[in-house]
């Protein structure tokens, strides 16, 4: 059986505090739980260290102040350092501290970080999510979890004040191969509701009052809902980067290969966000992909711009 979980003798860990993780771990500290916490740019934990958090110096550190260790960095290779590096958790974790990784990685990594871990006696989950910066400030995220089936169900309490959503899907890497269906699903489905807003546009329709219409239809989605909303007023600031997006499509496509799978509808949104890349936009928020797609047709995609002559 895993520990008992709850707000005063549960101390938590926090690695890694961007558009998500502040968010994640804000709530947890809302729910009770004392957090430590450690970001590479230390300014960007700020604002949960007024919540009260500490401030700790590097992961290793995190891991020798708590009992329940979660990470969501950029990259596998951050994950990696931030773990399994020479001043990562699992060099200072002690026996029957829990390991949470939420960065969308690679299910590889997660099965070595489980077997790195079992070696201490630290137990290792992989628990992704899904629901965008919305869903991680408002605590209503999706979380695929990969891992032993106690383990993760006696960090319930803890998923609960992060998500709705909380599905074990199997052992080691399982929730980052679940993470891999639902990029490949937000991936295609991007470059439907980016064409579908720059068609309306060309149309001279009113894209917002097309929205009420297609909304809550069949074509209903959470990109539709949450992102076209965003490309509609020109705010193409990060709930997701496309950069992360961008390692999050390569990390399904060199599986899909290694599984003997065509994917072409996850190939074609993989070039596709490669050219919002190349246009400076790597920083911007997944909704950009718009602009690239506009460019291919020579669209002017501007609030309030009359649609091109054609």
């Amino acid at each position: 059986m895993g520990p008992t979980i709850g707000p005063g003798k549960t101390r938590i860990g926090w690695i890694g505090t961007g558009v998500m993780g502040a968010s994640m771990c804000g709530r947890l500290i809302d729910a009770g739980y004392a957090a430590t916490v450690y970001n590479r740019t230390a300014a960007k934990a700020g604002p949960l260290v007024a919540k009260g958090a500490k401030a700790a110096g590097s992961p290793a550190e995190v891991a020798a102040a708590s009992d329940v260790v979660f990470s969501i960095v950029g990259h596998p290779s951050d994950v990696r350092e931030v773990i399994l590096g020479e001043s990562g958790v699992l060099s200072a974790a002690a026996p029957g501290t829990i390991l949470v990784d939420m960065t969308t990685s690679e299910p590889s990594l997660a099965v070595e970080i489980a077997e790195a871990a079992k070696a201490r006696g630290v137990h290792s989950l992989d628990a992704p999510v899904s629901g965008g910066d919305v869903g991680a400030r408002e605590g209503r995220l999706s979380i695929m979890i990969g891992g032993d089936e106690a383990v993760a169900e006696s960090l319930r309490p803890l998923f609960q004040a992060m998500g709705k959503t909380i599905v074990r899907q199997g052992g080691p890497g399982a929730g980052q191969h679940t993470k891999m269906v639902n990029q490949t699903l937000i991936a295609s489905n991007m470059v439907g509701v980016c064409e579908a807003l720059l068609y309306a546009h060309e149309a001279g329709l009113d894209p917002e009052t097309v929205l009420q219409s297609v909304g809550p239809g069949a074509a209903g989605s959470w990109s539709l809902g949450n992102l076209a909303p965003r490309m509609i007023a020109g705010d193409y600031e990060p709930g997701f980067l496309v950069e992360h997006f961008l390692k999050d499509m390569g990390i399904a496509l060199a599986e899909s290969r290694r599984m003997g799978l065509a994917m072409p509808g996850l190939a074609l949104a993989e070039q596709l966000y490669r050219a919002v890349a190349a246009q400076g936009k790597g920083r911007k928020g997944t909704q950009a992909l718009i602009l690239a797609l506009a460019d291919l047709s020579r669209v002017d995609w501007t609030p309030g711009v009359e649609p091109s002559p054609r």
